[in-house]
């Protein structure tokens, strides 16, 4: 890293098209807007671009730090939309909210003219599942917009993902994972100073792996960029709990008090509002333990 650097970007900030996006001092809340009619909790209901923008604009309010808007369900065994479709669902809803909201809007998607296309629009961060690995013109839209990226650890494809998923130690193959598709993003031009890392909550992990990776989530700090992690409303939250999705928000609670104590530093999720509490008092807590420590 270059030593003329701001000292701030050597903290867990990042940089998205030019701004500075700090999440040092507290936490950020990613604010889920599906345009889908199949997601696993909310699909459908803001289908129509109208009522998704209402509902993006509703989560700002609510206290949203960036808003993350896609339109291909990535739930286990989720069938692929083509990118017509995709083009055609995503972007009337970016278009207008890049008019309306100040926050970075980020755009969830494995396909690079889609990428591009929400970019060209208003769009300032590409949240890929697949951490560049689908389509392999994605890095190089990245690298030239000068985008955020979110690269996600998944085995397989939402289609296959869950599918006996296998890991020697799910903590250190994240890492390795992280680390291996960190280390090529930025051999295709993409600053370090705007990737985040994801463990991919329940994308190809069984209950035991989602609930190793997030005791051990600090161990994935080491990697030196922001953490975003997203256990919002999962099934392995309705598997200890055995409630639906639509009654899993007190799981989810604890599961973002705990990541935001180990080390998260953007959180998606569905409910802002909520959550956006549950941040605040974690992080609060989490700050004295380490000023606890520094002072021993």
């Amino acid at each position: 890293m270059e030593s003329s650097e701001p000292l701030s970007l050597h903290c867990c900030g990042l940089l998205a098209r030019g701004r500075f996006i700090a999440c040092c001092e507290r936490p950020l809340i990613m604010g889920v807007v599906n345009v889908t009619p199949d997601s696993f909790y909310d699909g459908g209901r803001h289908s129509k671009p109208e009522r998704a923008v209402a509902h993006a604009l509703e989560l700002v309010e609510q206290g949203a730090d960036i808003l993350d808007v896609g339109a291909e369900s990535t739930r286990p065994g989720a069938i692929p939309v083509g990118e017509k479709e995709e083009r055609t669902r995503l972007l009337p809803v970016v278009t207008e909210l890049a008019r309306r909201v100040t926050v970075p809007i980020s755009v969830d998607t494995t396909k690079s003219a889609v990428a591009q296309a929400a970019l060209d629009a208003g769009a300032s961060i590409v949240n890929d599942v697949s951490a560049l690995r689908f389509d392999p013109r994605m890095a190089s839209v990245v690298a030239r917009s000068g985008a955020g990226v979110v690269l996600m650890h998944m085995k397989g494809t939402p289609l296959t993902m869950q599918q006996d998923p296998r890991y020697r130690d799910v903590v250190e193959d994240v890492v390795q994972f992280l680390e291996e598709r960190m280390r090529t993003a930025m051999e295709t031009g993409i600053s370090k100073l705007n990737i985040m890392l994801d463990p991919g909550i329940g994308f190809g992990k069984l209950l035991e792996h989602n609930l190793e990776l997030l005791n051990r989530l600090a161990e994935l700090t080491r990697l030196g960029r922001p953490l975003v992690v997203g256990p919002s409303r999962k099934s392995f939250i309705g598997r200890l709990v055995g409630r639906s999705a639509e009654h899993r928000e007190w799981g989810t609670a604890a599961a973002v008090a705990l990541a935001v104590d180990r080390g998260a530093r953007i959180l998606r999720v569905h409910d802002v509002a909520m959550m956006a509490d549950v941040v605040k008092v974690a992080a609060a807590i989490a700050s004295r333990k380490a000023s606890n420590r520094a002072g021993a």
